[in-house]
């Protein structure tokens, strides 16, 4: 995608002038972002023996800005071979980009595992950088789910960004309408964009008559990107920082996108009014309403963000006002670009390269609840390893349009129609690990998926924020269990059933709980450690230093009255087999005696069993050779906890 709008990071104009006059012509290319020229002039300082670090970013930049991944990826390639010590995980991010825009996929795969454990205490926040080769092979094999079809308006500019508008759809083209060829955007060296308006085909399969959307919201710059409510006599839209027939600029020269509104009389569209959360020196645009015309979803590249490009949303009020912009967080947003939202009552569909996909951008949805779900990738054929996005859908029909740059098209980037199709039925599930005495979350928690038959389907860890999900088929309407263990915590589970929805997030969270000291888990039994008990020759009664230690099971068992443990007594091998079996279960059955002695239930001790030498934890059998010490490692008394709530 070529257009101003796929950067919006720097989808901006520098006034001549601005740059230094000591750089190079490159340089000014680039930093005036005409960036065919600026690759053209780099590629001549490679020839003439420049190969610099920053030469070879540059010249792989203006080629990736262009979206001409070929060629991106063999300079980043070069730079890759020549500088990878050095460079920054951007460039790693953006070589595998450039991989996966060519269908690279095995070196992109390989350079993603590589690189998921180096980036892994990194700020760069990024599904490409964890290990997600199987992943990516997930996504490549998803069942389709869509028919896609190429629509005859497009022409050979840029056409893009759809959005329903009563029966018409509205969308974005530098389609030079007039004929006058005199004023182009130094970028991509294509007219600027204005908004278009077209009538729709029966079941939606094309889109006709095309005609200028609007005389009053047109400019001489760039309008792309609508939202409508749902009356249709209210719209937002993105637009150059435009005044008094001027761009305004920031200190650098730089001219930011904005978000304007404007509203429908009888007569026409009202002249554009700027919303109080924009800014000279960031950019704000691609609105999104939600159905209900309470909440605006937008993107923005503001101080505080997670990347490049997030998404963030206001509530509209009763008169007007907006609240503080807030932004979607983590789940939605990457180091990467989010961009193009779009909602709906159920879900918000969005473009990113920060989650995993299949080169360029890629749309994802993400269902709605007290939060979003793990965002999903749409898979194949609505996704490309080029640039797909701007994705609207009426799912009441099940059709709907997005942009794409995909090879085939007509243009720079194209629009294209969409039905989906009902696919078998596929559930995805997560939540959310958290302490239970302060509700923090809890990460690296082992997280487990079982079956009604206890059978372990997947396994997972919970994130540091602790998030868990699984990336697996689930059926639909479906009992299943989710089971959390952390050492050095009480354990925890939960069933539940899979809704009857297609595509439907089931959170399940869990609660644990931070265990004493004196409780360990040992081969995947929780036992109270405390200090050896210790008995006299030949005997199994109860000493001082014995009970001071059983005092402490029974301080823990009075911490936790709804604790039931077994007791288990052990001897080393010396002596008769039957005399140690029979003197283990008199000590065994002793310190149950005493247990209850101080007051706990007798039901709390599920058994009391002496094994003699049955179950030594090392060499020492009968015959064989070994020091006091090793003997010693086998006579214990060993206290299971059998349930603990």
């Amino acid at each position: 995608m070529k257009t101003i709008l796929f950067f919006l990071l720097t989808s901006i104009l520098i006034a001549p002038g601005f740059a230094q006059e000591s750089k190079s012509r490159a340089e000014k290319d680039f930093e005036d972002f005409s960036y065919i020229d600026a690759a053209k002039e780099y590629e001549r300082k490679v020839v003439k023996g420049d190969d610099s670090q920053e030469t070879l970013q540059r010249l792989g930049d203006a080629y990736y800005n262009n979206v001409d991944m070929a060629n991106a990826s063999k300079w980043y390639g070069q730079l890759f071979s020549k500088y990878e010590r050095t460079l920054s995980p951007e460039y790693i991010f953006k070589y595998i980009h450039s991989l996966k825009g060519i269908g690279n996929y095995p070196l992109a795969k390989a350079l993603m595992k590589i690189y998921a454990e180096k980036f892994e205490m990194t700020q760069f926040e990024v599904d490409q950088f964890n290990d997600n080769d199987l992943a990516l092979d997930k996504i490549q094999n998803l069942q389709p789910q869509f028919v896609v079809t190429h629509l005859s308006l497009n022409s050979p500019f840029a056409d893009f960004g759809p959005m329903f508008y009563q029966d018409k759809i509205i969308f974005a083209s530098s389609r030079d309408s007039l004929n006058l060829r005199t004023r182009v955007y130094q970028w991509n060296e294509q007219p600027y964009l204005n908004l278009y308006e077209a009538d729709t085909l029966h079941l939606g399969s094309d889109l006709v008559d095309i005609r200028l959307f609007g005389p009053t919201i047109n400019t001489k710059y760039h309008e792309a990107i609508t939202t409508f409510n749902e009356a249709g006599d209210l719209m937002y839209f993105t637009r150059n920082n435009y005044t008094n027939k001027n761009l305004e600029r920031d200190p650098e020269g730089i001219n930011h996108l904005k978000l304007y509104k404007s509203q429908r009389s009888e007569m026409d569209w009202s002249p554009a009014e700027e919303v109080p959360f924009n800014s000279v020196d960031y950019s704000v645009g691609q609105p999104a309403l939600d159905p209900n015309g309470k909440r605006l979803f937008f993107v923005s590249d503001m101080p505080g963000g997670f990347g490049q490009t997030d998404i963030y949303f206001v509530e509209l009020t009763d008169d007007g006002g907006y609240s503080e912009p807030t932004n979607l967080g983590p789940t939605i947003n990457t180091s990467g670009r989010e961009m193009f939202p779009f909602v709906d009552d159920e879900k918000l569909y969005f473009a990113s390269d920060g989650h995993l996909g299949l080169g360029g951008l890629d749309v994802f949805e993400s269902a709605l609840g007290n939060g979003f779900s793990k965002p999903m990738n749409l898979g194949k054929p609505l996704n490309s390893k080029k640039d797909d996005f701007a994705f609207i859908i009426d799912r009441g029909r099940n059709r709907g349009y997005f942009s794409s740059n995909r090879d085939g098209g007509t243009g720079d980037d194209d629009i294209y129609s969409f039905e989906r199709l009902p696919i078998n039925c596929y559930q995805t599930i997560g939540g959310s690990i958290r302490n239970e005495r302060n509700g923090f979350p809890e990460a690296n928690a082992q997280v487990f998926l079982l079956d009604t038959n206890g059978n372990e389907l997947a396994k997972t860890k919970s994130s540091r924020d602790g998030i868990y999900d699984f990336d697996i088929r689930l059926d639909c309407g479906t009992t299943y269990q989710i089971k959390v263990e952390k050492n050095g915590y009480t354990g925890g589970s939960e069933d539940f059933q899979t809704s009857l929805e297609p595509y439907s997030f089931n959170e399940v969270p869990l609660q644990i709980k931070k265990l004493p000291e004196l409780i360990v888990n040992e081969g995947g039994q929780l036992k109270i450690k405390i200090e050896i008990i210790h008995f006299d020759f030949d005997k199994w009664d109860i000493r001082y230093d014995a009970a001071v230690e059983l005092n402490k099971i029974v301080f823990l068992m009075n911490q936790f009255p709804k604790m039931i443990i077994k007791i288990e007594s052990h001897t080393d091998s010396r002596g008769n087999d039957l005399y140690n079996e029979q003197l283990s279960e008199k000590r065994a059955q002793s310190t149950k005696d005493y247990i209850i002695s101080q007051g706990i239930a007798l039901d709390r001790i599920e058994s009391a069993i002496g094994y003699g030498e049955k179950q030594l934890i090392n060499r020492c059998e009968n015959g064989v050779q070994c020091s006091n010490d090793e003997h010693d490692r086998n006579r214990r008394s060993e206290f299971i906890i059998v349930k603990m709530e």
